[in-house]
Parts: structure tokens; sequence; C-alpha cells
């Protein structure tokens, strides 16, 4: 047995449905369950998400204050008046004052942009920045990003006297900011049919308006934003990715194509994960170290050294914040394991002086991997008396209703269901910890903090070909609300098992199924490797893909978790080292048994106790259920194990069969042996044994144990007599059959349970552990009087 590290949820497509689009769109129907789980179950939606060609973005005017925005922005360019373009230091801010910057200046306008420092200033607009740009002469300032949560600095910017446009996507509040204009897909009274723009997509569709047709050249820029920010990969979203991608496989953006150069990425094979794990990582960095203004120079970069050279810092600064981070991650799980653990805090919140704001997102994720719980980490600043904080979820809990329910000690505070920024009083935050337990008491129950993994479908090994997955392709690109699709297949044979990578912490495998094969990689799955025994059947849950190598493509598996939901057998028959199980499985759930007291002393040594099963009843009695037994040495009989076994549900078995001689390869003399050793008594004796044992067993090629047995069932028979170690036969004796004697019955005994224990493969093994685990306690003796 081994446990999955989530639960499993395969979701149920209606199959009326599922026969709908199979029909109308000629798709097979694992395409067409895919799509259905994506909310797509319409015949004109699931054709309007795969095939494209026709499909147009919305016009940019059905925004509220659309036209209100434009025609400011154009008065301004007329008048040749400096306008400053207000962003925020991530990768959605970054890419959406990069797409502002790129239009304005192609309209010839007079335009810069600012981004506040995440340590000096804070996140979102503030009014020294807004005093500053007043104070060099700006008449029009525009946000993108950024600004809906900003009511008071809307206020300051109307009293110095500024335009103040304001672009963002993130939640609104109660209050929307009082100001020139303010565009955004969310606002109550908005009729934008696509709601869930990011930054960069608001910002694209201002510069659509402005130009007056589709900025195509502006898509690389959106694209990134947006898979950057993870917002729902749908509608026009899934428009800017899907063409933008497309830009960017031919981009001449010389400081995309020097990131590219870094990590060693060619332009043609430029997807959605390109941007996920490579671009946006390090555009992100540098915001969350230092000034965001290197990386949108980057973006902007015209001349090709620059841009190699700004590439090499923000790739150094990015090894530096994954340091960073590796850092504060490890001493916040000291906090939880120390100070605030998990069983009495359904919602972490941690924090601690010099933690760098700008890394503690990433860290909050951390803790929502480690821990599935809602996680705040917050950065104190004791001189200020104030705790800056990133927070991240779980499903069922909305961050940002629930937090907002703590306005009242959040001055600062924006974001979305899964996740947020504030600032609070270093006084206030027991008391935030205090309201989000119970919050989360009174929405969570113990099912929701167990992680879940939700799938698209349930497949055999033969469904798992290269035309299956081929035609997945079509939902790409992937990301929120259109993930991967992750499939499950069930009891498959494990046909083959190696750890690989220079660690040895990753597991290849190749599982079957009726005769098709599949091969799996798991990262980081390496230490499962002596969990799963070779005649396990597995299921795996995964990310099918191709794999090209050497001109050859064949289907393959990402595995993303493993289960295995029968006992297992682990066969360590001869293993010279038994104590390097203690390291392999779990040290709690060891039941070390041994059956012959004696032996305890010539086992090796381990870190568990021995279990001593002498006799049926501690057999019987002992509870071995869903533990790993090991089975350290050889029972004296069957009869034993049954009754250790019978009806119970054991995880593991692991057989070791110690036993230090082996009756197994002794010779078992027949009849004619014993009657040939029977004449020779009568006529040669009587003699003496230590003398004439080593001739006979030299003359028939016999064992001094062979001939040393047959004398004691002869004696035991009462055939001969043994007088100062002479040997002769008895003048008078009964008929007797050899199998009364004790020491034959012993021998016999002890060959049959060597061959059929020691000497088995594992296979009958397991197949006789198998019967006998399905035996009820009730039959157990009419088992045993049948083995036996």
């Amino acid at each position: 047995m081994l446990h999955s590290k989530t639960r499993w949820i395969v979701r149920q497509s209606d199959e009326n449905k599922v026969q709908n689009l199979v029909n109308e769109l000629k798709i097979s129907s694992v395409l067409a369950k895919l799509l259905i789980n994506r909310g797509l179950d319409t015949v004109q939606s699931a054709r309007y998400f795969l095939f494209d060609q026709e499909q147009a973005f919305h016009d940019p005017f059905l925004l509220k204050d659309m036209d209100i925005a434009v025609n400011r922005i154009k008065k301004a360019i007329e008048n040749q008046e400096p306008i400053l373009i207000f962003g925020d230091y991530d990768a959605d801010g970054v890419t959406s004052t990069t797409v502002m910057m790129n239009a304005l200046q192609e309209m010839g306008a007079d335009v810069q942009f600012y981004i506040p420092n995440r340590f000096t200033e804070g996140y979102g607009p503030n009014i020294p920045a807004f005093e500053y740009a007043s104070d060099i002469g700006i008449g029009l300032v525009i946000t993108v990003d950024t600004g809906i949560a900003a009511v008071n600095e809307a206020a300051a910017a109307k009293k110095l006297g500024l335009d103040l446009i304001i672009t963002d996507h993130h939640e609104p509040g109660p209050i929307i900011p009082d100001c020139h204009a303010v565009i955004h897909p969310k606002l109550p009274d908005s009729e934008y049919p696509f709601k869930d723009l990011a930054g960069v997509g608001v910002a694209f569709k201002l510069a659509h308006a402005l130009i007056g047709h589709v900025p195509e050249h502006l898509l690389e820029f959106a694209a990134i934003g947006t898979v950057a920010d993870l917002v729902p990969l749908k509608g026009e979203n899934r428009l800017i990715v899907k063409r933008g991608l497309k830009k960017l496989q031919n981009t001449n953006n010389f400081g995309i194509k020097a990131l590219l150069k870094l990590a060693n990425v060619e332009k043609a094979a430029i997807d959605e994960e390109t941007i996920g794990f490579i671009i946006a990582p390090r555009l992100n960095a540098v915001g969350r170290l230092d000034s965001a203004d290197p990386a949108v120079e980057l973006l902007m970069a015209t001349d090709e050294f620059d841009a190699e050279a700004l590439s090499e810092e923000i790739d150094g600064m990015n090894k530096e914040r994954k340091s960073i981070v590796s850092k504060i991650a490890e001493e916040a799980i000291n906090e939880v394991e120390e100070r605030f653990p998990v069983e009495d805090n359904p919602v972490i919140v941690v924090g601690k002086e010099g933690w760098n704001p700008g890394v503690i997102g990433i860290v909050a994720s951390r803790l929502v991997e480690k821990y599935y719980r809602p996680a705040i980490v917050l950065s104190f600043d004791s001189v200020k008396g104030e705790a800056k904080g990133s927070a991240r979820s779980i499903t069922g809990f909305d961050l940002f209703k629930n937090l907002s329910e703590s306005r009242d000690i959040l001055p600062h505070f924006g974001g979305h269901p899964m996740a947020a920024g504030m600032t609070l009083k270093l006084s206030d935050v027991d008391e935030l910890r205090a309201r989000l337990k119970r919050q989360a008491e009174e929405l969570l129950t113990e099912e929701d903090f167990i992680p879940v993994t939700m799938l698209d479908d349930e497949l055999d090994v033969k469904q798992a070909e290269l035309a299956t997955i081929q035609e997945m392709q079509k939902l790409a690109p992937y990301g929120v609300e259109n993930p991967k699709p992750k499939v499950l297949i069930k009891n498959a044979n494990v046909s083959m098992l190696r750890k690989i990578g220079a660690d040895q912490s990753h597991l290849k495998v190749t599982i079957e199924q009726d005769g098709s094969a599949l091969d799996g990689i798991g990262f980081g799955f390496g230490v499962l490797y002596d969990e799963i025994s070779p005649d396990a059947k597995v299921s795996v849950i995964g990310e099918l893909s191709v794999n090209e190598w050497n001109n050859v493509r064949k289907p393959q598996i990402f595995l993303q978790d493993l289960a295995i939901s029968e006992w297992q057998l682990f066969d360590v028959r001869g293993a010279k080292h038994l104590e390097k199980l203690n390291s392999t499985i779990e040290t709690d759930n060891i039941v070390w048994i041994v059956f012959n007291e004696e032996n305890i002393a010539k086992l090796p040594s381990h870190t568990g106790t021995f279990t001593l099963i002498t006799d049926q009843d501690s057999a019987i009695n002992l509870d071995i259920n869903h533990k790993h037994i090991i089975l350290a040495d050889l029972p004296p009989a069957k009869e034993r194990l049954v009754s250790l076994f019978a009806g119970k549900n054991p995880a593991r078995i692991y057989v070791h069969f110690f036993k230090e001689e082996s009756a197994y390869f002794s010779m078992m003399p027949n009849r004619d042996h014993f009657k040939w050793y029977y004449g020779l008594i009568a006529k040669r004796g009587p003699f003496r044994l230590s003398e004439r044992s080593n001739e006979i067993a030299k003359f028939k090629g016999w064992s001094l144990d062979s001939i040393d047995f047959m004398t004691k069932v002869f004696f035991e028979l009462d055939f001969v007599k043994i007088e100062n170690g002479m040997i002769s036969l008895k003048q008078s004796m009964s008929k007797r059959d050899l199998s009364d004697s004790q020491t034959y019955q012993m021998r016999q005994k002890q060959t049959a349970l060597e061959n059929d224990l020691l000497y088995a493969t594992s296979g009958q093994l397991k197949a006789w552990f198998d019967e006998v685990l399905q035996t009820s306690v009730q039959i157990e003796e009419a088992m045993e009087e049948e083995w036996t």
C-alpha cells in the first residue's frame, strides 16, 4: 500500500453532452470531456474555444470611461503635455508599463514611467510620488495594474491639479477613487463582456482604443503579463496569450531575446511555460529586490548590448532572489512548527523582523504548498511599527472577502480571492490572526484541509497514445481555469522502475496494461523507489506529453502523484543488510517479527524492537493492520504465518526469512538409501560411527549430515542401538515406517517449508499471502490442515 499525497477527484461529465460534442465537432470523447470540464459544454462555446480563426478582440470602448480617458490622453499628446505612467513592480505591472510606454511613444507623446520602490514606498500610488510628478510638471498620470484602492491618493492628486486615469484589474473596494477616469472591467456598472483581464490586458485595451486598431506588436508583452499574473486563461485572455505566443516565437525585442539566450531557450520553442518559468520569474525578481525600473528598461531596450547587460543583471538578481526565498521559507517553517502549529491555526500568520517584503508572497505560497492552509507572511518593521504582508489561500477560503472584514486594521489592502497584500500595525497582527482563525473555523471543514487534485478523466494505458495527446494540445495555451489536463491511470503493472538524475532524486517508470506500455517520469519521486514492489499495481496521475528522442516520438506521463491501494510484498530474502530497511520504510509503522528467539542475536542490528511470535495465540492476537511487517526469520511452520495474517490487513509484508542452516539443500535420503545403510550395519556392525562415517560418506557420495540423519531415524524407530559410540542392529524389532520417526517428520516438514517459503518465487509468495489474507480466522484451521 502507498498513499497518495492528495485526494483525487475525477470530474464527471454529462454523457449526452459528451456525445453531442463528439458528433458535432468530430473530436474524441477524451477531448469532449476536457472541454466540458472547463465549462465549454455547448457546441458553440467549444467551437469558439478550439477554432479561434474568426475570434476578435472586444471593442475597447465598451469599457466604462474609455472615451473619457482617450480624449484626455490625445489632448495631452496634441499639447505635448508631459504624461507619467505609474506602474507596479511585478511582471504584470512591468509589462503594463511597457505596453503604455510603447503605445504613447508611437503616438508622439512626451511620456515617462514611474514604478514605486517596494521597500521605501510600498504598493500602489502614493502621495509623495504624486507630489513629485506635480513638481516636475506632469499634468496627466495614468496608472497601470494598480490604483483601484487609491481613494486617498486620488483625492490628493486632484488637489495637486493632476488629472488621474486609473487602469486596473484588482478587486474594486466599496469606494471607487474619484479621478478623471477609471478603466476597470470589474466595476459594478461595467458592461464589458470579459471581466478577468490582467493589468496588462486593461493597458492593452487602452492602447487599442488610442491607436485605433489592435496593436499586434504589443501582444507579446500582453501575453507575458497575462500568464505571469495567473488570471483565468479563457475568453479574451486566451486570445491575448495564444496570439501573443506566436509573436514571441518570432520576437525581435532585444530584451526578450537576451533573456531567452541566457536560459538557452529557442524562440520557436516558446510556450506559456516559457513565460511562467523563465521570463516572468526574472521580471518579477527585479522589483522583489530593488527598483523594478531595469525590467521595463530591458523590455524597451533599443540596443542589443544594453539588453544583454540588463538581462545578465536581472538574471543575477533572480538567483539572489531564490537564495533569499529559501532562507526565509526555512525560518517561516520553523515559526509555524515552534509557535503556530497548524493543528491550532487553520490560517497561518507568521512574520519576522528583516524578512524581505519583496519575496514573502513566494514564501506564503511555499507554506500553502507544505501545510495546505491559507498563509500570510509578514515583514516586520519595528521602527515604523508596521508589518507588510502577502497572502495566499486554498480553495474554499476567499482571502479578499475575509480580509475585507478587517479593513479597520488594514489601512492598505488589496488583492484577489486567492492572493492579497496588506499593511497593518505590528500591534494588530495578533488580532488579525485571531479574526482569521475564527473565520476559518466557521467556513472550513477538516476535509477542506486535505489537498485535492481535480482530474479530467480516467484513461487506460492504451488510450494514452500520441493521437490523444496531440488532440489535447488544441486546448493550449494552458493556465488558470484551463490547466494542463490531468489524467488518472488505475491499477497498472510496473514493468520497469529505476532512479535517475545525478542525485538519484527522480523516478523513471514504465507501466503496462493489456499489452500497452507507457513511460513515466516523476521529478522528485526518487524517494518512492523503495516503496514500490515489482509486482505492485500502481495508480498514477499526471500530465501526458510527447517525448521525442532521436526522431522517435513516444507518449509519456509526467507523474504528479502515485498510489498503491493493495498490500505489497517486498522480497528481501538473502539481503545482507536487513538494517537498511529502517531507512527505506516508515520507522513508526514497522513491526519486526521473529519466530525463533535464538535468532534475535544472529540477526543484523536495527532500530526496531523484535516482536517474538512463539505460539498460535500470540500470532492471532498481534495487531498488524495497516502496518509494515518484517518477517525476519523463517517460522517453524506455515501454520504460524496463517495464524498471524489470516483475515488481517497489513500495508506491506517484507519477507527476509533468515535461517542459519537450510534443510532444503541437504540430501533427503530415500528408502533405497535407508535400505543400503541398514544392510551395511547388518553386515559390518557393530562399528564405531566416528571412524566409519567419513569412509561411508566418501564411498556413497553422501554428506555426514545425511549419515547422522539416517542414524537418528533408525535410533528413534528402535532399529539400532548405540553403545560407547558403536552402532549395531537390535536383535528384535517391530516393523515400522520411516515416517514414524519424529526426526524424519521434522526433516520432511522443514524441507517442504523451505521449498514453499524460502525458495518460492516472489509471485508464488504473493499469491500464497493473498489467499491467507482473504481467509477468515474461523476457517483458519481447515486451511492449515489442507496446506500441511
